[in-house]
């Protein structure tokens, strides 16, 4: 199974909004070499809605091939349409990526039913692991526990990642885990919390910027050492707010492009940082630098 710090990795632009591979493949480097424990390329942090399906196919074959084996590939296969969702993930699985990480579709607000549905469709269709994702706050879609309770059991539906940032909907979650079926965090600033509580680890934004003390924070809360952990995580606590002051992955965007790891690319509709906001994470940076 999946643990640790997994990266959202954000996908690299060239400035005119065309994928900038080399970039691409220094990243994976970069995160090799930080000890980042797992990759999700073209997750929603890497712009999926705005990626068409050959080039989203693409991110994730170069991520899986300059991995190399290193350690597992999670690819964002979500869409609001099971029939793309399908194919996408079919795509992942052709290109050797180790899961698939499935955003509940956005925009339709489907019903809890077909939310079953949908994720038993996909699952029946490609034959790799699957972890489910609720992020309601950009999706107008919650997944409630009642409905992962039905589909937990599907064979290769291994986990789940919940950004709700909500304890109690995390206790919930957890009360449902076992060795076949994980849950991972999706709010940075609630996921040290959640991996002390059980967890299986981070699907993180932060670990863009911060992949080492990212890292360190959640083998330190894995291994039940919470102050430790607790410890690392403050210093983090101003990334994991300040990487959100404009919508993802703007912020997050600026800063690897400060850190030298990519240019200064992103697609339309989402706009570069506003220079108002760039202080305000850079001082964010520095904090988790100390």
């Amino acid at each position: 199974m999946f643990k640790g710090s997994i990266v959202a990795l954000v996908t690299p632009m060239h400035e005119d909004g065309s994928v900038d591979e080399q970039s691409l493949r220094a990243l994976v480097e970069f995160h090799v070499e930080q000890g980042t424990d797992a990759i999700v390329a073209m997750g929603t942090t890497g712009e999926s809605a705005t990626l068409d399906e050959k080039e989203h196919c693409e991110v994730i074959r170069q991520v899986v091939q300059r991995v190399a084996g290193r350690m597992p590939v999670i690819a964002g296969t979500g869409a609001n349409s099971t029939t793309e969702a399908i194919a996408l993930t079919r795509c992942a699985a052709e290109a050797g990526a180790d899961a698939c990480l499935l955003v509940t579709p956005y925009y339709n607000k489907p019903s809890q039913e077909g939310l079953v549905l949908h994720y038993k469709a996909i699952a029946a269709a490609v034959d790799i692991p699957q972890i489910l994702y609720n992020v309601p706050g950009r999706t107008a879609c919650d997944m409630l526990p009642e409905t992962v309770a039905k589909l937990k059991d599907v064979p290769n539906i291994v986990g789940i990642k919940d950004a709700t940032g909500d304890m109690q909907v995390g206790k919930a979650l957890l009360a449902l885990c076992d060795d076949d079926f994980r849950l991972y965090s999706g709010d940075d600033a609630t996921s040290c919390e959640l991996i002390l509580m059980g967890a299986s680890g981070t699907i993180s934004v932060t670990a863009n910027v911060a992949p080492a003390k990212l890292s360190q924070m959640c083998k330190k809360a894995l291994a039940g050492n919470a102050s430790e952990a607790k410890a690392i995580d403050a210093s983090l606590q101003a990334l994991h707010r300040d990487l959100f002051v404009e919508s993802n992955p703007i912020p997050v965007k600026w800063a690897v492009q400060k850190l030298g790891l990519m240019e200064k690319g992103i697609r339309l509709p989402l706009t570069w940082l506003s220079p108002a906001f760039e202080a305000t994470v850079h001082n964010a940076m520095k904090e988790a630098q100390e």
